[in-house]
């Protein structure tokens, strides 16, 4: 499971992409799972880093979760119209593969 950092605005996303990038290719497994419970400051690039994620994932042929996403980031993601892109591993979207 890679972990999100407690700031995630413009400023890191690049940043953040390369490390997570790095992460989901050493991470074993049909599912890559990233968690965002430390993710306490965020902007809209949090989502553009995790829909990149999510994009990374099924390239490869694996599911995608994100854990803990914080309740105004998934407000965000509805508001965006991409929060199917971001299943959290409860919904049945995620147990069947389909995100």
């Amino acid at each position: 499971m890679l972990l999100l950092p407690a700031t995630l605005t413009v400023a890191e996303a690049s940043d953040t992409l390369r490390m997570l990038q790095q992460g989901l290719r050493d991470q074993q497994g049909e599912t890559l799972v990233v968690d965002a419970g430390a993710l306490k400051r965020f902007d809209s690039s949090a989502l553009a880093v995790l829909v990149e994620c999510h994009r990374l994932a099924r390239a490869w042929g694996k599911r995608f979760e994100v854990r803990h996403l914080p309740p105004k980031l998934r407000d965000l993601a509805g508001l965006y119209g991409v929060a199917a892109l971001l299943p959290d591993g409860r919904s049945p979207a995620s147990q069947s593969g389909v995100a």
